[in-house]
């Protein structure tokens, strides 16, 4: 245990201190802490045989690249960017403000429920609040809303993308623990639904509180409504296809993957809105994309291999078992620490840092990994939320000039408290997580 806390406080080191990108941090501490357990000192440092490690640290490498499994990852990438491009985000927003936008506080609601269904697609949460910022944001000024308010059914809706299926930190989390995704997808439908709920109630409560913060909009007719709804089809059919597939076992998440990125091509030479440069651009971020989450892969693969031969995760349950607390307990302490770390780290360096030193623990105490892994992914989405370090308030307070970052956080406080109440519910009451995949797969 004290080997793998030396190397973890050097990996914080270099990541806090050195700012060392976390992918190679995780490699480079990975690689020297199991070198240093096979034997390696600075005595032998120039006769000690390398050839062991860099074996091992290769065939990480080529067996991460040729995994078929993570083919799923640069497919649902290309189909978010192809969705982006065709304007879905206009549509979507359109569509739901049409249903939503009369009520008070309703541009607010219509922006959640747009944030979700293109974060459905998209699966990136900055991606979705830089996005839906350009396209909610006027229009809830024009009606004459709080900058809190706006910004933070934003800021919050953007945070939907990291656990609505198809979500790439689930297919991370589900490559890291060997873990069934289809399973981690049906098991965060019913969660991602219920953010949207609650958020729906934190927008109602805001405006009860201070029924100036968001004035109601236009009232549109049926035939308006339904109107506006025709941007929407295409991709709503998509979404069904995919996930009804993977669902029904019709589709591997792979194959799904592959329909998904087929689908949205057709889709946007449907709208016209595809051409050549736009095409390009698309695969460029796409590559740029999957290349940054394979190298943190791979990083967290070789830390992981450390962790596990200095004997960790049998230390520290061990530990835990001498404590002599409820496994539940323990679970707790654990989103502690998730909510103490996400105040300095974002989303996807806390989940690869802590997903190998905490998985094997929870499953050693008898809970279902995919329960676990939408926990990590709620907590996670937390994070992007909460001061000092809200990844999605930045993003906005960039992309809208003159919002500061302050405005942003005190008008999100509502959103978290609803996700700290789901998440509560998810981890008290696990058939909230669990009874799709168990209908389904089991």
């Amino acid at each position: 245990m004290t080997v793998a806390l030396i190397g973890f406080a050097v990996l914080l080191l270099l990541i806090i201190a050195v700012r060392i990108p976390i992918a190679f941090a995780m490699g480079i501490v990975g690689f020297f802490g199991f070198s240093y357990l096979q034997g390696l000192t600075f005595d032998n440092l120039f006769s000690f045989r390398w050839s062991g490690m860099l074996s091992l640290a290769s065939n990480r490498i080529i067996d991460t690249a040729q995994e078929y499994s993570l083919s799923v990852i640069p497919l649902f990438i290309l189909m978010g960017n192809l969705v982006t491009n065709s304007g879905l985000s206009n549509a979507l927003y359109r569509a739901s403000n049409a249903f939503l936008g009369h009520h008070r506080g309703g541009l607010s609601m219509a922006t959640v429920v747009a944030c979700g269904g293109f974060s459905a697609i998209c699966g990136s949460s900055l991606a979705t609040s830089a996005t839906m910022a350009k396209v909610a944001m006027p229009e809830m000024r024009k009606y004459g809303y709080s900058d809190g308010l706006a910004t933070a059914s934003i800021a919050a809706g953007g945070t939907l993308g990291i656990l609505i299926p198809p979500s790439v930190i689930l297919v991370m989390y589900g490559l890291l623990t060997e873990t069934s995704i289809r399973e981690l997808f049906a098991a965060g439908f019913i969660p991602g639904m219920l953010g949207i709920l609650l958020y729906l109630f934190a927008v109602k409560y805001v405006v009860w509180r201070n029924p100036e913060a968001g004035p109601c909009g236009e009232k549109l007719s049926w035939p308006q409504r339904l109107s506006a709804m025709n941007g929407v089809w295409g991709v709503l059919a998509l979404f069904v296809l995919v996930m009804g597939g993977i669902y029904a076992g019709i589709f591997t998440p792979t194959e799904a993957a592959g329909v998904g990125a087929g689908g949205a091509f057709l889709i946007a030479l449907f709208k016209r809105t595809l051409n050549l440069r736009s095409l390009f651009l698309s695969l460029i971020d796409t590559t740029r994309t999957t290349a940054m989450l394979f190298a943190v892969v791979i990083g967290a693969l070789i830390f992981s291999d450390f962790i596990n031969r200095a004997g960790f995760p049998d230390d520290l349950y061990n530990f835990v078992v001498s404590l002599d607390i409820s496994p539940l307990g323990v679970i707790f302490v654990i989103l502690g620490i998730y909510i103490i770390l996400g105040m300095v780290f974002e989303s996807l360096s806390m989940m690869l840092l802590t997903v190998p030193i905490f998985y094997p623990l929870v499953q050693s105490l008898g809970f279902d990994l995919v329960w676990f892994g939408i926990i990590v992914v709620v907590v996670t989405e937390i994070s992007l939320i909460t001061p000092p370090v809200g990844m999605n308030v930045f993003v906005l307070s960039a992309v809208l000039k003159g919002v500061k970052p302050g405005t942003i956080f005190r008008g999100v406080t509502p959103f978290w408290c609803a996700d700290i109440v789901r998440l509560l519910l998810i981890t008290l009451i696990p058939a909230v997580a669990l009874i799709l995949p168990e209908i389904l797969y089991r």
